[in-house]
């Protein structure tokens, strides 16, 4: 992984991106005809789990914030949560690292760009097996710190990043606790390119089905999906045609163009 710096960190007061984790203004505002962009890139978050997913299984999303899983996931059981307590939730004040499930209550477990925010990852990945039945299927999606992401996140100064943090000990933080939207899109790659303790500490949970990299174009011309953003609006045509062109580019030079990865993690 190429890094322009180590470590970055900005203030919330910096961030160039508008109306940061406003999520009543999020679902207000979504409107699908209106919105292509974001529509087509939540679609393509999402609609790929279907195919671990199946119609009777019963399934949460931890850190769901606006919901729109919802929109795309085909399964009646399918429920949302969050750490907040939004009317739309089906569960609310749930601690994705402390859910209070009971043990074994679903066949699969989903998170979006949920991974860069953990405090402790290992707890995370502790508890997402405790409350997963035996081969259930945790679901990913989440940031990939490529040299094109730390180059957009030093512009718009949402997020920093960190490549220093040790996400491998339960006892440090890999973020700043008291800030629910303070990420470290640095931590998924810290955690599933790091082979050695990857096989040591998450082997013994999990088995690691898919790790595939995905988004570029089509992220950085979606508008933002809670924060805001500019961006241009296209037709289904030309957001199909960009998405080719994505899946070119990162097939190519994933750690350069890549700013996304699909993980599916099975509970052993």
């Amino acid at each position: 992984m190429i890094k322009i710096f180590k470590k970055v960190k900005f203030k919330h007061k910096e961030n160039r991106m508008k109306d940061e984790g406003d999520i009543d203004k999020s679902l207000k505002n979504y409107d699908l005809k209106k919105n292509k962009n974001l529509n087509f890139l939540l679609e393509k978050r999402f609609s790929w789990m279907n195919k671990y997913i199946k119609e009777d299984d019963s399934g949460i999303e931890l850190g769901a914030g606006a919901g729109f899983s919802k929109l795309y996931i085909n399964n009646k059981n399918f429920k949302i949560c969050d750490f907040s307590s939004y009317d739309h939730l089906d569960y609310k004040n749930i601690d994705a690292e402390n859910t209070k499930f009971d043990n074994n209550s679903f066949n699969y477990v989903i998170v979006s760009n949920v991974i860069h925010h953990l405090s402790s990852p290992l707890k995370f990945f502790k508890e997402v097996h405790r409350i997963l039945r035996k081969d259930g299927k945790l679901l990913i999606f989440d940031s990939h710190c490529t040299l094109f992401l730390q180059i957009v996140l030093i512009l718009m100064r949402q997020e920093g990043f960190d490549f220093t943090k040790n996400v491998w000990d339960e006892n440090l933080s890999t973020t700043e606790k008291d800030d629910l939207w303070a990420g470290n899109p640095a931590i998924p790659h810290l955690i599933f390119d790091d082979k050695k303790n990857f096989k040591l500490h998450v082997e013994p949970y999990f088995n690691l089905d898919k790790n595939e990299f995905a988004e570029f174009f089509i992220f950085l011309n979606s508008g933002g999906v809670t924060s805001k953003t500019f961006f241009i609006p296209l037709n289904y045509f030309f957001l199909n045609l960009i998405y080719k062109i994505d899946n070119l580019l990162v097939k190519l030079l994933p750690n350069f163009f890549a700013l996304g990865r699909k993980i599916v993690l099975t509970k052993k």
